[in-house]
Parts: structure tokens; C-alpha cells; sequence
């Protein structure tokens, strides 16, 4: 753990002011849940909570569907992190925090298709050549009104090509794991 020097006291009501510094190297923003874990020692420890974190078994097989039926990159994120990934160069985005590309994408709540040329939404944030894509489908998971994550259909294929098949296939699939994680 890693400390960082930062004081705080807790006021007559049980409460604790996380600095903006962490809440915005974290990006944490005002109504983001968090978990409250405590340790032996002592400790408490607050994690950015993540409803599509509960299902990680789940979409690890999902995005294994998805990539045998389509052969395309499939990809689950949640709104920080790329939480399942199958396909081609999966040690590219795995684990990988979500490009502001992406999160953009994500906050219009509407399904985005690239077929080519210069307007490829970068999936990772250290992803260096979004241009590389040639076909991108990506679908926003909405539950209870809030954009919470992204399934995502890539490829760099040249001949590739995201049809009306692949894109009622990403609507379902974000439909679906929303009723998941309402149910």
C-alpha cells in the first residue's frame, strides 16, 4: 500500500473526505460506488466498485462466444477497465484501463460503428494505432439508466466488415448483461 501523506478526520456524522487528488488520479466521481474492506491490521480499504467485476467468469465465457461465433476481437469493459477479452491479441487489452475514446463512446448510450477511415475509438488507453482498425462495433450496457461498461467487437482485418448481424448481435449481448446484473 502506498501512502500518501494525506490527513483526514472524520466528522460527527462517520464521514471522510477522499482528497480530489485520489478521486481524480483514481476517477472517482460523486455517486460512484465504492467497496469498504477491512484487514487484520486494522486497515480499511476502499475499492471503486464494479457491478460488471461480479460477473468476470461470466463474461469470460460470453466474450469466448462471441469471438467463436463473429472470429472478431470481443471485448467486456466496465467503465475503468477491460475486464474480458477474447480473440486475437488479447494481452493487448486485458486488464487495460479504458481509453477516454471509449469512455466517451460509453456516455452517449448509443451503439457506435466504425467501417474505416480516421474516427476509430481506441479501446486501451495505452493503445497506440486505433488507426490499425478496419471494423469496430461497440455497444454501451446500460443498467438502471446508467452507462456502466461496453461490449465491443474489433478487428484489423482488411477485408472485415460489421454488419447489421454483428451489430443486433452487440445490442443483445449489452442487453443481456444489463438484465444480468439488474436481476
Amino acid at each position: 500500500m502506498k501512502a500518501t501523506g494525506i490527513v483526514r478526520r472524520i466528522d460527527d456524522l462517520g464521514r471522510v473526505v477522499i482528497p480530489k487528488e485520489i478521486r481524480r488520479t483514481l476517477r472517482i466521481k460523486e455517486g460512484d460506488p465504492l467497496e469498504i474492506f477491512t484487514d487484520r491490521e486494522g486497515e480499511i480499504i476502499l475499492k471503486k466498485y464494479s457491478p460488471i467485476g461480479e460477473l468476470t467468469e461470466f463474461a469470460d465465457s460470453y466474450v469466448e462466444s462471441l469471438y467463436e461465433t463473429t472470429r472478431f476481437t470481443a471485448i467486456i469493459t466496465d467503465r475503468d477497465t477491460v475486464i474480458a477479452v477474447a480473440g486475437p491479441n488479447k494481452k493487448d487489452y486485458f486488464e487495460q484501463k479504458v481509453s477516454p475514446d471509449l469512455e466517451k463512446v460509453v456516455e452517449t448510450r448509443e451503439l457506435f460503428v466504425f467501417e474505416g477511415g480516421s474516427n476509430a475509438s481506441r479501446i486501451g488507453a495505452a493503445e497506440y494505432a486505433p488507426n490499425d482498425y478496419t471494423a469496430q462495433v461497440i455497444s454501451p450496457i446500460i443498467v438502471q439508466g446508467d452507462a456502466i461498461g461496453a461490449v465491443v467487437l474489433v478487428s484489423k482485418d482488411k477485408n472485415a466488415k460489421m454488419g447489421e448481424a454483428e451489430q443486433k448481435l452487440l445490442k443483445n449481448a449489452s442487453l443481456f448483461l444489463s438484465r444480468q446484473m439488474e436481476g
